[in-house]
């Protein structure tokens, strides 16, 4: 018999083990849709690529089960969140730790970064909803109005809206700019579990445990949709990427909508087998064999297309998001939350690693040689189905529990095995104690002992390289950061290449270019302290001793140079007529404000005993003036 190209709708592509214990959590990258993140009750975070079996990355450093993942939108990023409360957020193309976020009261179970920015809004057991600023490491605002724990959710396309699903059957629509609630949805009977923004037009899309889809029109906000016929629990929503149909996924089903009308344009049906709770298994839709237009009469699907409403000119009469740069801002700021870096935070990143189990896929994917997407070029069939002649595993399992189809819900997941954070040294794991008086190999025969000496230079091989890949990513990360803020350098832009390096979140690339700064005093000026002050403050509470040090030396050239211009240009009158020094007096002013900020850090490092005992109290004397 001669072999033939499948034509079935969906197969099972793979399964994998992925985690020690339960699987607690896990998510689809949207950008690519090939990195998966996954995460367990054995506390880790693990990163794979799709259809390649092994482990790229475990991320370690919570303490209890991960409850909940999200990539950013160009998948460098992998938030999490745990049953403590507690948020780490790490950078996949450094590996390493970039925050640990503490807050909730309760377990997070939802996350969504905002599209446009450095900000993140977390969900809890505890009813709240908090928008997080990642690069100040601190809670910029705090919703609250649901009852029971917050599901799901969802920024808008544009940025200035968040919607949020929860326990207590209704969807809720934030306004980030004006701080408060727009409007909130209620006709479901059942919790909702997850909502969806329509890429372009003002739609939003909801799925319940009450077997219910439904859309509502976010101008009027109003329920323009709903769905019947789903067999159990909705547990996932994706409009199509041109926003012309909606998948929903349930208990072992696909769906394919459509609105205004309401119709079911196709149904994707999948068999699972039982499989323990510590496995993720993944399956394939072909699309191009799925219904995603037509209308539905009596039950059949008509290749007709029915085209959404539009106006006499053939747009579309319902709006579409406008994407300009937002912020958030808001009244009611989380100001005891934000905080500095304190000897908790870390310690708390000092537990946290990221253990590179695949460096060359690893490399592949986060550090490419050639500047290209990490989406592999497309074939004709990236996810080869099985041959007609074989039997699908879909069509003989026994069915069994839900299969997350679109998005990616909470699923079993699991992790590998940790290894110690290496930035900025490595640290040797240290040798087995050896009991003095006693030969072990006196109680083994002569062909074992053989073979545990050399299991024993294996073991310490794969460690040693285990850190040295590991190293060699952080350095060229580093390299490439140093890169950038060089260029900029060559410039002449002293002010802009400093600015460069902070913007990257890594002290390592501000503590070099500081070292450089203040080898040159020269180049120093008034504007580069109010960049720098903040940072100094991180140097001065690190546990490197070589960050203490350059923050220290910076200090003190700040206080030397600029203390005396500081103090004399806030204690002159104000000019008569036009204001020539005003953006002088403010630079002055801002910087008075930081350096009264490090003299309490100052003071408390004063008076630690340690290696730079007698430096603090040397600072402490020249910040004396502040506190005049």
């Amino acid at each position: 018999m001669a072999l033939t190209n499948t034509t079935i709708t969906s197969w099972k592509l793979q399964e994998i083990v992925a985690h020690s214990s339960n699987v607690s959590s896990l998510v689809l990258g949207k950008a690519s849709g090939r990195l998966l993140a996954t995460g367990g009750e054995d506390c880790r975070v693990n990163i794979w690529a799709v259809s390649k079996p092994n482990c790229i990355m475990s991320l370690t450093g919570h303490t209890s089960p991960v409850e909940c993942i999200q990539f950013n939108s160009s998948e460098e990023r992998v938030v999490a969140g745990s049953q403590s409360g507690s948020l780490r957020l790490w950078d996949l193309e450094a590996a390493k730790i970039l925050r640990t976020l503490m807050g909730h009261k309760a377990s997070v179970c939802s996350l969504d970064f905002h599209p446009m920015g450095e900000y993140l809004a977390s969900g809890s057991v505890d009813s709240n909803i908090k928008l997080w600023d990642v690069r100040r490491k601190g809670c910029v605002f705090r919703y609250k109005g649901h009852t029971q724990p917050v599901h799901c959710l969802a920024f808008s396309p544009d940025g200035k809206w968040l919607a949020s699903a929860s326990d207590d059957s209704t969807i809720k629509l934030w306004d980030l700019i004006a701080g408060k609630m727009i409007t909130e949805f209620t006709s479901h009977t059942s919790a909702v579990n997850v909502v969806q923004f329509h890429p372009n037009e003002y739609l939003l899309a909801s799925g319940s445990a009450d077997r219910t889809v439904k859309l509502w029109d976010l101008e009027k906000f109003n329920m323009i949709g709903s769905s019947e016929g789903e067999t159990g629990a909705v547990r996932s929503i994706l409009f199509n990427p041109d926003g012309s149909c909606l998948y929903s996924g349930s208990e072992n089903t696909l769906r394919v909508y459509g609105w205004e009308p309401d119709r079911c344009f196709d149904v994707v049906r999948f068999n699972s087998v039982c499989h323990p709770q510590n496995n993720v298994s993944w399956y394939v839709v072909d699309l191009s064999r799925v219904k995603k237009s037509g209308s539905v009469i009596q039950g059949l699907i008509q290749d007709k297309p029915i085209p959404a409403p539009t106006s006499a000119l053939g747009t579309t009469l319902r709006r579409n998001y406008e994407r300009p740069t937002t912020s958030c801002t808001g009244q009611d700021k989380c100001s005891k939350e934000r905080r500095s870096p304190s000897s908790e935070d870390e310690k708390e990143d000092k537990e946290s690693s990221a253990e590179i189990t695949n460096p060359e896929d690893y490399k592949e994917i986060f550090q490419p040689h050639s500047v290209i997407s990490r989406t592999p070029p497309k074939r004709t069939e990236p996810f080869p189905a099985p041959l007609e002649h074989s039997f699908s595993e879909s069509v003989l399992e026994k069915p069994g529990p839900a299969v997350k189809i679109v998005t990616p819900l909470k699923g079993p997941i699991t992790s590998s095995t940790p290894v110690q954070r290496v930035e900025p040294t490595v640290i040797a794991a240290a040798p087995r104690p050896v009991p003095i008086g006693l030969n072990a190999g006196d109680f083994l025969s002569h062909a074992r002992n053989a073979k545990a000496g050399v299991m024993g230079d294996e073991e310490a091989l794969a460690q040693i390289r285990k850190g040295h890949d590991t190293m060699c990513v952080m350095l060229t990360s580093r390299y490439k950061n140093l890169d950038t803020v060089r260029s900029v350098w060559a410039s002449g832009d002293v002010k802009t290449s400093l600015d460069s390096a902070v913007s990257m979140n890594d002290l390592s690339i501000v503590v070099d270019v500081l070292n450089i700064l203040n080898l040159k005093p020269s180049l120093w000026k008034l504007d580069l302290c109010t960049s720098i002050l903040p940072q100094i403050e991180d140097l001065l509470q690190s546990k490197y001793e070589s960050y203490v040090q350059t923050g220290c030396i910076s200090l003190k050239l700040i206080l030397k140079r600029f203390w005396p211009l500081i103090s004399d240009t806030l204690a002159a009158p104000p000019s008569v007529g036009v204001d020539i020094t005003r953006e002088e007096r403010l630079k002055c002013k801002a910087c008075y404000k930081q350096l009264k900020n490090l003299s309490n850090v100052v003071k408390n490092r004063a008076e630690q005993v340690g290696r730079h005992g007698s430096t603090f109290k040397e600072l402490q004397l020249l910040m004396a003036p502040l506190d005049c």
